[in-house]
């Protein structure tokens, strides 16, 4: 049965673009990326979740998804976007990852059309976008945080996780002008604890940086989360009634009500093409 092609004068209704992003490994990040997901999901928006973790791609394997193609064979002309999506029992659009999209800095101009083209002709709305990036602030992570309208830093209230949020912060602040993030606290054990870990981070932020946190909100540490890492499910599938579930349906319910771009910006081929568009070189001064 043909697609139907949308008309020149129908509108083209805004995508909420989501990188759920952290400092280091180790903080739940993917988990949250896919629960999130998940829990969008099922208040009925149509989500794709696209796996930009290039080095430890794992959205598959929390899923228990087996992907027989991926974003590379896409680049190459092999697969249409359609036939790489795997679709999850929530209705979550899956984009595995691949090796490809490590070199969407450098493809050529017909490639970058290609992609960009391939985005903008998916059938039907959809509403939210969620990319699990990798940990750190390797260049995919800064141009997949750079590119999306809201960046999820996923925070463990630990040292290490408190430094490293603190740097990808300053370098996404610094070098690529992204003054707003929301902060989710993960794996908390106390009911204040995310909350006390949250301004710590937001202290330090306040002095040296010009930027604004957001606390979106907990999720506590639960045995329901790690039996359902073991059982390649979501929790919101596995345990819904679990802590965790619950607060990832608050998260979800946050994160419906975040503001969307307008206009063009809010397209999602063009959130493509802010992807694809190399950042300007940083000069240097020496001294």
């Amino acid at each position: 049965m043909p697609r139907a092609e949308l008309s020149a004068t129908e509108p083209v209704a805004p995508v909420q673009v989501i990188a759920v992003t952290g400092g280091k490994g180790g903080t739940g990040k993917t988990s949250v990326a896919v629960n999130l997901a998940t829990a969008l999901a099922q208040l009925g928006r149509r989500t794709m979740l696209l796996d930009g973790d290039l080095g430890l791609a794992n959205v598959d394997v929390l899923l228990g998804l087996t992907p027989h193609y991926t974003l590379e064979h896409v680049l190459s002309g092999e697969r249409a976007l359609e036939e790489v999506i795997l679709r999850t029992s929530s209705g979550v659009r899956v984009v595995p990852a691949s090796s490809g999209v490590a070199r969407m800095a450098g493809l050529s101009l017909s490639e970058q059309h290609g992609i960009v083209q391939a985005f903008s002709t998916l059938p039907g709305p959809l509403h939210v976008l969620i990319i699990d990036t990798a940990a750190g602030i390797a260049e995919p992570v800064l141009q997949f945080c750079q590119a999306a309208q809201q960046v999820l830093v996923v925070l463990r209230d630990e040292p290490t996780s408190l430094t490293d949020t603190y740097a990808l912060i300053k370098v996404l602040s610094r070098d690529r002008g992204v003054r707003q993030f929301r902060v989710l606290t993960n794996l908390t054990r106390q009911p204040e604890q995310g909350q006390m870990a949250f301004r710590r981070l937001q202290r330090v932020t306040d002095r040296y940086l010009q930027v604004v946190l957001d606390h979106v909100g907990d999720i506590p540490e639960d045995l329901s989360l790690q039996k359902s890492v073991q059982a390649q499910r979501p929790v919101l599938e596995a345990y819904p009634s679990s802590p965790a579930a619950k607060a990832f349906r608050l998260l979800a319910r946050t994160a419906n009500h975040w503001p969307l771009p307008a206009g063009p910006s809010g397209r999602i081929e063009f959130f493509m093409e802010r992807l694809l568009t190399r950042p300007a070189p940083r000069l240097m001064v020496l001294k």
